[in-house]
């Protein structure tokens, strides 16, 4: 996409969200603007979805407009610059409403969301995913490069090119603990640098002198577990010296206790705890699917969707990390990845099924090259979930794929990704395990083609009651009167207000 697209693009979501008045902050994720706004009622939610560009939009702590990835990465420059371009121009006249009026109602929408959405668990979760997930263009940029290193080892192909790959592909993961340490004291409120600097001790190869708890320290003992703890220790011994150190002391004493004494506790301590907590989960991960693989993909690829919905999913994200630094690959991911298999399935049932209903079935074929290449929000918010019952298929498709890799598993064919984000077909060039390359490709393509089919064929024949197919199954001019020969009329075109979805 062009920049001309893509200032496009953000010039025609701004006015659709209030203005850039209405824009407190702008953020984005793998696939998501994310913003904060001061009044929510602004939000034209309808026009933003006919947008070429939107594949949907959800409504959290923050107002997420799916973009898709790649699209999102070069959109939201674009829509900050507009908004920073409409921030130094004079303010609007007010019309209807003051400006006391909008705080008051724009603050009332922000607590009510606040209380529904910020329990203690949620906003632990968000804090864990606002560490990792600036990590993710890393991971899968490096986990790629690793991808075609070990083809080309594999080939016997520029030998003298693959120890250079090997490098670049690995030094992120050798230094991952540093950037989970940054980020971790950015986001609980102390100085970056210095979360990075304590973290920074775990990957130290001089630790390898240094004994603890009877034991001979490892390098990169803890991972980002340990690099976690320790970030987060320091934020809070820095806010302590912050608040009791001199102002005249504050640059040279602060800075110097908050590492010695973190650093300290990280040694002596935390490596060795957060080293036994790593090792527990890539043991628990390979007992559980080594031993239960088929039922454990089933439950995993079944429940992945509810999990994504409630926001639970986030924390999985230091699981996937701590099993890619220790194994390499996270032999979870492939399997969660086949909730967005069945999603695709079930997608091309409801278009099958309802073939006179031509908005669901626009918004099914503009979504679903999405969703093959694993960005999910757009069958999900618009097609299946408002629909319901097909969200439940949709889910037992995943269950299906996600128990066809387990049963591999448990034969001793481990397939795993070496970075975390993509998904679906994405996910292909990040797949790895230990029984070679073409095999792993086979069972994930196999465990795609089982969520394809039975999240497909579960929605044909169970998705849809006989009250759903007469209110849903028909199609209606520009003015809404249903054309002739199709089944009933219906509220709406839109599932997500038709009666069936209510």
């Amino acid at each position: 996409m062009s920049t001309d697209k893509n200032r496009a693009t953000a010039a025609a979501i701004l006015p659709l969200v209030g203005g850039a008045q209405n824009v407190t902050s702008i953020a984005h994720c793998m696939t998501r603007l994310r913003l904060s706004l001061a009044d929510r009622s602004l939000v034209d939610d309808e026009a933003l979805k006919a947008l070429p560009a939107v594949m949907g939009v959800v409504e959290d702590d923050t107002y997420q407009i799916v973009l898709g990835p790649g699209t999102v990465a070069r959109v939201t420059p674009e829509f900050e610059a507009l908004v920073a371009e409409a921030g130094a121009a004079p303010a609007p006249e007010p019309t209807t409403r003051t400006a006391d009026e909008l705080a008051e109602q724009g603050a009332a929408i922000r607590a009510a969301r606040k209380e529904k959405n910020s329990t203690p668990f949620k906003l632990f979760l968000r804090r864990i995913a606002n560490i990792f997930v600036p990590l993710i263009p890393a991971l899968i940029g490096c986990g790629i490069i690793a991808g075609i290193n070990g083809l080309l080892i594999n080939l016997e192909w520029l030998p003298g090119i693959t120890p250079a790959l090997a490098a670049i592909a690995s030094g992120f993961m050798a230094l991952i603990a540093v950037f989970v340490g940054f980020n971790t004291a950015k986001e609980f409120g102390g100085t970056p640098i210095l979360g990075g600097a304590v973290a920074a001790i775990i990957v130290y190869a001089g630790v390898a002198n240094i004994e603890a708890f009877g034991q001979k320290l490892s390098p990169g003992q803890g991972g980002v577990l340990g690099a976690l703890g320790a970030a987060v220790l320091a934020t809070y011994v820095e806010k302590w010296c912050r608040r009791w150190v001199p102002e005249a002391l504050d640059v040279l004493v602060t800075p110097t206790i908050t590492v010695l004494l973190s650093g300290l506790v990280t040694i002596f301590g935390l490596m060795f705890l957060a080293g036994e907590v790593s090792t527990g989960i890539g043991t628990a991960a390979n007992w559980l699917l080594d031993n239960t693989g088929a039922f454990a993909g089933l439950v995993l690829g079944g429940l992945f969707l509810p999990l994504v919905m409630l926001g639970l999913h986030q924390a999985l994200i230091p699981i996937h990390t701590t099993l890619i630094e220790q194994q390499g690959f996270t032999v979870l991911l492939p399997i969660l990845a086949m909730a967005g298999a069945g999603q695709v399935g079930c997608a091309i049932a409801v278009y099958k099924r309802l073939k006179h209903n031509t908005s669901i079935r626009t918004t099914i074929k503009s979504a679903l090259p999405a969703g093959f290449l694993g960005v999910g929000e757009p069958l999900i918010y618009g097609v299946s979930l408002p629909l319901g019952r097909p969200f439940v298929t949709a889910c037992v498709g995943g269950a299906a794929g996600g128990a066809f890799i387990g049963f591999f598993s448990m034969l001793g064919e481990k397939v795993g990704s070496t970075a975390i984000g993509p998904s679906g077909w994405a996910l292909f060039p990040l797949l790895d395990g230990n029984k070679g390359l073409g095999l792993t490709v086979a069972i994930y393509g196999g465990g795609l083609l089982v969520g394809y089919v039975v999240g497909f064929f579960a929605t044909y024949f169970f998705g849809f009651s006989r009250q759903m197919l007469v209110e849903l199954n028909t199609e209606t001019t520009p003015h809404g009167q249903v054309v002739a020969g199709s089944p009933a009329p219906t509220t709406s075109g839109d599932p997500a207000k038709s009666p069936a979805a209510v």
